[in-house]
């Protein structure tokens, strides 16, 4: 590590990444589906042209059909509102000048929409890796500070590879001039 570098900045990606974008277009188009066939069985007339809905009785396929289209188009608009707003977008900054650890995101608009979190250097205990493993792996680096607080440097829907951030944990460790601890759950 270079000791002439004062500031590391990293900059945190939001909701604007490619799986939103993914996820938010396969939510509107299927609950537009399923809204459409739940209507058509209501109204007895086919809104979908590439399907036939007539065998559809509107209760209780119908009436389930109109609930989950509902239910998926309003999950899709919550969606798309959080990538506009590109929320849990932000920066992580390191400051030796300063002697401070800097945490700030983005959420929701309105009074407190910018979430800045500042610790100071001997305010914190160490650094620690974490990866866990299962079903749902994830891995992250915790500051864990004196008062035994734990507050994650990433969001848990950024996908690193466990190398890449484990790399990141040691740069951020060294710089800090604080122990590592790695822990595999």
């Amino acid at each position: 590590m270079n000791n002439s570098i004062k500031i590391i900045n990293q900059r945190i990606t939001g909701a604007r990444n490619l799986s939103s974008y993914f996820i938010l277009l396969l939510l509107l188009i299927g609950g537009i589906g399923f809204f459409l066939a739940g209507l058509s069985s209501y109204l007895n007339i086919n809104l979908i042209k590439i399907t036939s809905t007539e065998n559809i009785r509107f209760i209780p396929q119908g009436i389930t059909l109109l609930f989950y289209g509902t239910a998926a188009i309003g999950i899709a608009a919550y969606l798309f509102f959080t990538i506009i707003w590109d929320i849990g977008s932000g920066y992580n900054e390191f400051s030796k000048i300063e002697q401070v650890v800097r945490i700030v995101r983005l959420g929701f608009p309105g009074k407190n929409r910018t979430i800045f979190l500042s610790y100071d250097f001997q305010n914190i205990k160490n650094i620690k890796f974490v990866i866990k493993q299962g079903l749902n792996p994830r891995c992250n680096i915790i500051l864990v500070l004196k008062d035994k607080r734990e507050i994650p440097l990433f969001p848990a829907q950024i996908f690193l590879s466990p190398t890449e951030l484990e790399k990141k944990a040691i740069e951020i460790s060294n710089f800090l001039e604080l122990p590592l601890e790695s822990f595999i759950m």
